[in-house]
């Protein structure tokens, strides 16, 4: 039951960020809601920049540990993590006299990292504190309030600048009551192990969180390059905006869920020296992972179209639905890349390869979508030569996880490959009357429910 409640509660984030994209862009004018996509996706770069090592080296460090030494790293990764966003106000600031964006714009943004990755990293704490139930609340909770704070600022000032100031309030707000909900005993180290901690974290910390950066900085480095082509101000920035916006979070979203519930087991059994079973343990993770990826990219290329015309403003819904579908192909590629790939290495410590493996991806998607900017081909076209990058960078990094022998079961994928086949097909079915758009949402959720049986995924959330 918890672990459903964990599900859920990621379900119900995303589902918040979207509902949150699709109001401020009717709230906000195109050239409003293009500076707001930027400064919240650079905020999120600069979250992961310097929060990312302390979240990776927690997870890794902290799921196994217990007692006076789990107190003891709890206070290492905080008092890291202060130093860290001190480095973040200092170093964005400077940075932010360069940037075109307006001053409070830029300031807004480095609050907002700050803010997101002190909740994302009290919120890991308490999960492998083995109070998943209560972290699964508190996501809620943001999820909520994030949405609130958001549409309240915009619809009252009607600015990027305003929109962000709801967002930050939000993230304030909770995380003063995820203080006072749970309180995580503390044991303050001497200074000798505090930097014996730092130095572990750091070791394997630092070079994971370089990576995770470097593949958030792909779709990031794919916008300004598309952005650049169209114009800041017109419409189809606006549209591929906001395709790009939403598409990100249903997989992030998703992967991150089945890795917080699943990924600190695959953990505590690969330490313990338990090879048969950490293999057992991280496949039934892969199946859990490839399927219910699958399976949502079929969903969202079959009723993509739906959902546009409901919520897409009129003038952005032309541009949103030719960057839509490839974006969405594009994400499932990419983010099987930065964590299904990763597992393996993120168990061995091999930060390195990590870093390697996403440089190749940056180096070649920069490549590939600005020789189709040169080209002057279409947005979605750009976005493919993406996807066919990252596929190819998929081909070549799979080494560690096929030498780690946790297949997932083949039979399985290709049953979730077609029932995503199936849901896929029913862009092309009508749906003027909201009968024929339910009986489509029914054959969605009936491939899920299939899939879900057929491979007994939920099994994987109690191992």
């Amino acid at each position: 039951m918890t672990s459903l409640l964990a599900f859920g509660s990621y379900i119900y984030q995303s589902a918040s960020a979207i509902i949150l994209i699709f109001a401020v862009s009717h709230i906000l004018s195109p050239a409003q809601y293009t500076s707001f996509s930027l400064a919240l996706a650079t905020s999120q770069l600069a979250c992961v920049f310097v929060f990312e090592w302390l979240q990776l080296a927690g997870v890794r460090f902290l799921a196994a540990a217990s007692g006076a030494e789990a107190a003891r790293l709890r206070f290492s990764l905080f008092a890291a993590g202060g130093l860290s966003a001190l480095v973040l106000l200092l170093v964005g600031s400077v940075a932010g006299l360069l940037s075109t964006l307006e001053t409070g714009v830029v300031a807004l943004a480095l609050a907002l990292a700050v803010l997101q990755g002190g909740t994302d990293l009290y919120f890991m704490i308490v999960r492998v504190s083995d109070r998943l139930a209560t972290a699964s609340a508190l996501l809620i909770l943001r999820a909520s309030v994030l949405l609130a704070g958001a549409v309240a600022a915009a619809h009252l000032h009607g600015t990027a600048a305003a929109t962000l100031c709801g967002i930050a309030a939000g993230y304030g707000a909770v995380l003063l009551v995820s203080l006072v909900v749970h309180r995580i005993s503390l044991q303050r180290p001497s200074r000798h192990a505090m930097l014996a901690d730092w130095g572990n974290f750091c070791r394997y910390g630092i070079m994971a969180a370089a990576a995770s950066v470097i593949h958030l900085s792909v779709p990031v480095t794919l916008r300004l390059i598309v952005i650049a082509t169209l114009g800041r101000a017109s419409t189809g920035a606006a549209g591929f905006s906001m395709a790009i916006d939403l598409l990100q979070r249903p997989f992030s979203v998703l992967v991150a869920a089945i890795h917080t519930v699943c990924y600190p087991n695959v953990v505590v059994q690969f330490e313990r020296s338990i090879d048969g079973e950490a293999r057992r343990t991280t496949a039934r993770m892969l199946d859990f992972i490839l399927c219910a990826t699958i399976v949502m990219l079929g969903g969202l290329i079959g009723l993509l179209p739906d959902a546009a015309h409901l919520f897409v403003p009129a003038d952005l819904l032309v541009d949103f639905l030719g960057a839509a579908p490839v974006a969405a192909i594009f994400y499932f590629l990419h983010t099987h890349l930065q964590a299904t790939l990763a597992i393996v290495p993120h168990l061995t410590k091999s930060a390195t390869r990590l870093v390697v493996v996403a440089a190749c991806q940056l180096v070649l998607v920069s490549a590939a979508a600005s020789i189709g900017a040169l080209l002057h081909i279409s947005v979605a076209g750009q976005i493919a030569s993406a996807a066919l990058a990252t596929a190819l960078v998929i081909l070549f990094a799979s080494g560690p996880l096929i030498r780690f022998r946790a297949a997932p079961r083949a039979l399985l994928i290709v049953e979730a490959t077609v029932a995503a086949a199936a849901v896929a097909m029913l862009a092309t079915a009508p749906s003027d009357s909201l009968l024929w758009l339910a009986g489509k949402i029914a054959v969605a959720g009936l491939a899920v429910v299939l899939v879900t049986w057929r491979g007994d995924l939920l099994a994987s959330a109690r191992s």
